[in-house]
């Protein structure tokens, strides 16, 4: 069989190249190395862990909040394995999605392991370790990436887990200590202290979600500790020792020989993820990888073969799914001769704790690292009428502009719907809008959008109308 373009790896970036392909009226192929389709944002990622966030979050409420709101309730408790298949039904639903898409566009999808024979020529090797080989002119490798999990932390998948077996739990822990500050960690961390596990976060960093802007850092932690969660900042996680029933993880301070042990259900490790290529068959072409394990490419995305893209997570820059959707249009279109571009300064990053935490652009430490002139204008949610209608107060807007030229160079936000909030901040930001573009815009009331308007309107000359 020979294609114009196939795709090696079904997740968002793999098969939104496929299908922007198909559109283009490219012949084209997807190759999944699991039975379905959808990689890990669909099946162990992005989508099963805010169905969790959202189930945890309606229990939380209904603990803390229903009362206030006049609904009063009795015998409230969880059910864990239904929250679980509910979950699960989530992830299926979306599978099958993207599996109608396939037949939809006529793309041909091949189950089983991808490795290259050549330059053109892919062995797809199944379950059943038979095996068939396509050609193709274009190849796509979208493989996506996997969880870091150093030997001292002795990953077995039952006490010392990933957020792959930490979306199985059937039962709410008491304790579960989580290495690493980072997105994922606080997010599923999240998820068990709403059900009322004690969660004891260790982060190297002297701040949570650290490549976030500081003002997001500081309230996000703020609203994590009235969870109860507990962090052990500027510490490292030496030894995690697996035991029949709990697990023992060995914490040092980072500047100091001090130590101490945190016993607990689960340890949770997410200290970031790493680019998977293993067995891809790369030294049969020339492709190349660097120091990180990542697949070099350049500005068009193209490795050093030219007819070979990469994208996603096996690439620079963030993993995002988003991130990885917007490199896949972009190669199917430059391998249809179209001219794409994506401005990677305005691809936005977002936490899915409650409050939610978003931001788009640079944050005030780089540009002050930079030397740009800044003006920053910042708005509590607590002084919004639609947050204090929904007990939602927690959190904040900030807008920066350039001081001279008005123009917004970054929004930081923590609040509820801040995850739907910075789809604005990014089109203001792609027409280059100026604080004062933003302050003018009408927004609805009462809403939580309010609080964009309000922020951009500090930053413009000082004058927000309700704080």
């Amino acid at each position: 069989m020979k294609y114009d373009v196939t795709v090696i790896g079904s997740g968002p970036g793999g098969y939104v190249a496929a299908i922007r392909s198909a559109q283009l009226g490219l012949k084209t192929a997807i190759i999944e190395r699991y039975p379905s389709l959808g990689g890990t944002c669909l099946n162990v990622g992005c989508i099963p862990s805010k169905a969790l966030l959202d189930s945890s979050e309606h229990y939380h409420n209904a603990r803390e909040k229903f009362e206030l709101h006049g609904i009063k309730l009795s015998n409230l408790s969880v059910d864990m394995p239904q929250m679980i298949n509910r979950k699960n039904q989530v992830v299926s639903d979306n599978v099958k999605g993207v599996a109608f898409l396939m037949k939809k566009n006529k793309i041909d999808v091949f189950h089983g392991h991808g490795s290259f024979v050549d330059s053109h020529t892919i062995k797809i090797t199944k379950d059943d370790n038979t095996e068939e080989q396509i050609t193709a002119d274009k190849i796509i490798i979208a493989t996506g990436s996997k969880p870091i999990t150093p030997p001292a932390f002795n990953y077995d998948k039952e006490r010392v887990i990933t957020s792959t077996e930490a979306l199985n739990i059937d039962k709410v822990p008491k304790r579960m200590v989580v290495i690493g500050g980072g997105v994922i960690g606080l997010e599923l961390g999240s998820v068990y202290a709403r059900l009322g596990t004690q969660i004891d976060v260790v982060e190297f960093q002297d701040r949570i979600i650290p490549t976030m802007d500081k003002d997001c850092s500081k309230e996000l932690m703020r609203s994590l500790k009235k969870l109860g969660v507990k962090f052990h900042l500027k510490h490292k996680v030496n030894t995690v020792e697996a035991l029949k029933t709990k697990v023992k993880v060995e914490v040092q301070k980072r500047d100091s020989d001090e130590t101490f042990s945190l016993d607990a259900d689960y340890c949770l490790i997410s200290i970031g993820r790493r680019p998977y290529t293993d067995n891809l068959g790369l030294e049969n072409t020339r492709v190349v990888l660097d120091d990180r394990g990542r697949v070099q490419v350049n500005t068009h995305l193209q490795t050093d073969e030219s007819h070979i893209f990469a994208i996603g997570d096996v690439v620079r820059g963030a993993m995002l799914a988003h991130k990885a959707e917007e490199e896949g249009v972009l190669v199917a279109e430059m391998i249809a001769g179209q001219a794409p571009h994506i401005d990677y300064n305005l691809i936005p990053n977002v936490v899915y704790t409650w409050p939610e935490v978003a931001s788009v652009g640079q944050t005030e430490s780089q540009l002050k690292e930079a030397g740009i002139p800044i003006k920053i204008g910042k708005f509590p949610f607590k002084a919004l009428g639609r947050a204090r209608a929904s007990t939602d107060t927690e959190g904040m807007i900030k807008v920066i502009a350039h001081q001279e030229t008005d123009e917004i160079l970054g929004i930081h936000m923590v609040g509820a719907r801040t995850a739907d909030i910075i789809a604005e901040a990014v089109t203001l930001m792609e027409f280059r809008a100026s604080a004062e573009d933003a302050a003018r815009m009408s927004h609805a009331h009462p809403t939580y959008t309010e609080a964009l308007k309000e922020a951009a309107l500090a930053a413009t000359d000082n004058r927000p109308i309700h704080i």
